[in-house]
């Protein structure tokens, strides 16, 4: 059928929901809400987490504030599964018990409490699972994570310090992933799974002011079997460190940061060995995934939620190709939360105004990255406040998708619905934009949208424009 009469047999409008939700609500309210008001069909069920975005209530709303719909009042998220999973998983890591403190969630597993009632409307459940899962800045982290030995797993800096997020060559840790994914796939009838990764890598690092990683003895002997000489790479990044350093103290340079940043990395490459060492180890994770999960479950979908600064860092869109990652994912979820992405693209491009792009005026530089990511947007001193344009942002970005993934794996579109704001000038969603979203993934070729980040945190008022925009396609 055309992409403006979508096939309804292969209709895909998924939300993302956390667990505390089914409890505020009630499972049968939340999945009637979903599917008769909004059209939904598919839940993305967060079911381990100690990030609020991820398991709990709105995180934004001091700003924003409470929904429609919903309890109006904080939630004190202590983290972990919401799910019981089974020990008989977890003999090789030290993090077998990770059951969730919350009380309200006492004798209670989500995944058991969702899955049959939203199987007898018709409805699939999808797992929906982000690393990094503790103290994720933006995210409404847990203030503390009650897991014996997990400080002792964690990352090691250029200096030898540890880090503030697990080492995912640890093999405790990454053992624990791969554990958890597995014990849910097996055990529980559910009909997808999405993994995102948001892991910044040393270069990412660097340029954000910080002492990249990782340099723990689990990393060092990975790289060592890989032929890197982890000690050499560790002094290149220390003198790219040492620059980022002296051009966000606004140090002179005779030639200009940008030239400066260049020959110091030419001058130092392995630091960019590193990089690249660092880069197909975090992709490693999500081709284990995908391994283990067709293991278990054959013909289980398997999809990546794909971080949004992918296509606002000219590093990080090089790095990611979406053809690559069809080879480890059945579909993917382009991250675009229109009316949050301004704020969004403004934190990435003051990273680069520190550092390397220290020497363009913030319009010039947006202007010059405009081109370079093939992004058409307002000018940087309206992009806050105006937020990216449906019609342009999310087509373009489908388009951009689809033309990567070149058949071989499903787009379905993230779209944001009150996606958490940090500043007050920041654009507002609406129902307009929400329903013009929709139509602009359909007119691009998408096949299917997820609703995003939050159901805890959108306005009914604002998914009846998703709804509006379904009605129109023949969807709902």
């Amino acid at each position: 059928m055309s992409a403006l009469r979508p096939d309804p047999a292969e209709k895909f409008v998924g939300i993302q929901v956390s667990p505390i939700s089914f409890l505020d609500e009630g499972v049968d309210a939340v999945l009637d809400t979903l599917q008769t008001r909004v059209g939904v069909n598919v839940l993305m069920l967060g079911t381990v987490s100690w990030l609020g975005l991820k398991t709990g209530r709105s995180i934004s709303h001091a700003l924003d504030g409470w929904p429609d719909h919903g309890v109006p009042e904080p939630y004190a998220l202590r983290g972990g599964a919401y799910f019981q999973p089974d020990p008989a998983y977890y003999r090789d890591t030290f993090m077998a018990d990770y059951r969730t403190r919350d009380p309200e969630f006492e004798g209670r597993d989500i995944l058991a409490m969702v899955l049959p009632e939203a199987h007898r409307r018709g409805m699939k459940v999808f797992v929906e699972l982000m690393e990094p899962f503790f103290k994720y800045s933006g995210h409404g982290s847990a203030g503390t994570v009650d897991i014996p030995n997990l400080p002792q797993a964690m990352e090691v800096d250029l200096f030898g310090r540890l880090g503030a997020e697990p080492s995912t060559s640890h093999p405790g840790y990454r053992n624990w992933i791969l554990s958890m994914v597995e014990d849910q796939v097996r055990r529980y009838p559910i009909d997808g799974l999405m993994w995102c990764n948001e892991r910044n890598s040393p270069l990412d690092t660097l340029i954000q002011g910080g002492a990249p990683g990782d340099f723990s003895t689990h990393s060092r002997r990975e790289a060592a079997e890989r032929g890197v000489d982890a000690e050499r790479c560790r002094e290149a990044l220390l003198r790219l460190y040492d620059f980022c350093q002296e051009a966000a103290a606004g140090k002179s340079f005779a030639d200009g940061t940008f030239v400066t940043f260049l020959r110091t990395l030419l001058a130092h490459p392995e630091a960019l060995i590193w990089e690249r060492f660092w880069l197909e180890r975090n992709k490693d994770l999500d081709r284990e995934l995908y391994g283990l999960v067709k293991w278990c479950r054959p013909t289980l979908p398997f999809g990546l939620n794909v971080w949004n600064r992918n296509h606002f860092n000219i590093f990080r869109k090089a790095q990611w190709p979406w053809a690559e990652q069809t080879l480890y994912a059945d579909w993917v979820k382009p991250i675009t939360y229109q009316h949050q992405a301004g704020e969004v693209f403004a934190k990435e491009l003051g990273f680069f105004r520190k550092t390397i792009l220290r020497d363009f005026e913030p319009g010039e530089a947006t202007a010059v990255l405009y081109r370079l990511l093939g992004l058409q947007e307002a000018p940087f001193e309206r992009l806050i406040e105006t937020g990216m344009d449906p019609d342009t942002y999310v087509f373009g970005q489908c388009a951009d998708a689809l033309r990567g993934v070149e058949g071989r794996a499903k787009v379905y579109m993230g779209l944001g619905v009150d996606a958490p704001r940090t500043r007050a000038e920041t654009a507002q969603c609406t129902p307009d934009i929400a329903y013009r979203s929709v139509l602009a993934t359909y007119r691009a070729g998408g096949h299917g949208v997820v609703l995003a980040p939050n159901f805890a945190s959108m306005h009914l008022t604002h998914l009846d424009g998703v709804a509006a925009a379904l009605r129109e396609l023949g969807l709902h």
